[in-house]
């Protein structure tokens, strides 16, 4: 497909988003033509996955481009009809630099069952991004969807959309994929927990405060969910 002349910028972007798709649809987190990936360019235009398009399969050309208010900027594919979701993140987040939704199995069943993902259990998830607050019913494919995180992306990098699917925000596509892989772990193994022993128990608080408190010793200085009381 002809196209204008991208910048090295524009390229790289395009190539990881191709990449993270392909890692997403392989992990089982993405599939069919579900879920949606982007990134903010430093002109502040967004590259975005397709509407309709199989994640595991694109190429730099597939993508879309749209300004901050969703309007396409070229005559290219046209943006996933769920641009909505990512542009309130970058709208409420303007530190976020890359947006990946997808539809996390285990995750997503949790929505289902009304586990909450933002019990501290973990310990490596207390101490990083806290816990994945859960925001309530949205329709898909209607603007009542991306109003269903505002707030709780304000305070938080991760949620779940209840029977739906999660967005992850990150400093770049990695960054944003590395949370999706974090939040589909994490709750893989609360499943496995809940499904042997019939129920959950967060740990102590004194324990939840010790470990929020080596957040200091360790450099961490991301949002915390447990410290920001994001989404409680």
């Amino acid at each position: 497909m002809p196209h204008a002349p991208w910048t090295e910028e524009e390229t790289r972007i395009r190539q990881a988003l191709c990449r993270i798709g392909a890692l997403c649809y392989q992990r089982g987190t993405i599939v069919g033509a579900d879920g949606n990936l982007s990134a903010k360019l430093s002109d502040g235009t967004i590259v975005i996955t397709p509407t309709g398009a199989m994640k595991g399969f694109l190429e730099p050309e597939h993508m879309a481009k749209v300004d901050m208010q969703g309007r396409p900027i070229d005559q290219g594919p046209r943006a996933s009809s769920e641009v909505g979701i990512h542009l309130v993140c970058y709208q409420e987040r303007p530190d976020v630099q890359a947006i990946v939704h997808a539809h996390p199995p285990h995750a997503v069943a949790l929505t289902i069952a009304e586990i909450d993902m933002q019990m501290p259990i973990i310990p490596e998830i207390i101490v990083t991004i806290g816990g994945i607050p859960t925001a309530p019913f949205g329709t898909p494919g209607t603007p009542e969807l991306p109003e269903t995180i505002r707030a709780i992306v304000r305070c938080s990098d991760t949620v779940i959309m209840k029977n739906h699917g999660s967005v992850t925000l990150g400093t770049n596509l990695m960054d944003a994929y590395k949370k999706l892989d974090m939040l589909e772990h994490t709750a893989r193994i609360l499943w496995l927990a809940h499904t042997a022993r019939g129920g959950l128990s967060p740990l102590p608080e004194a324990a939840v405060q010790k470990l929020l408190a080596t957040r200091a010793q360790l450099g961490i200085t991301t949002r915390n969910t447990l410290e920001n009381q994001c989404g409680m």
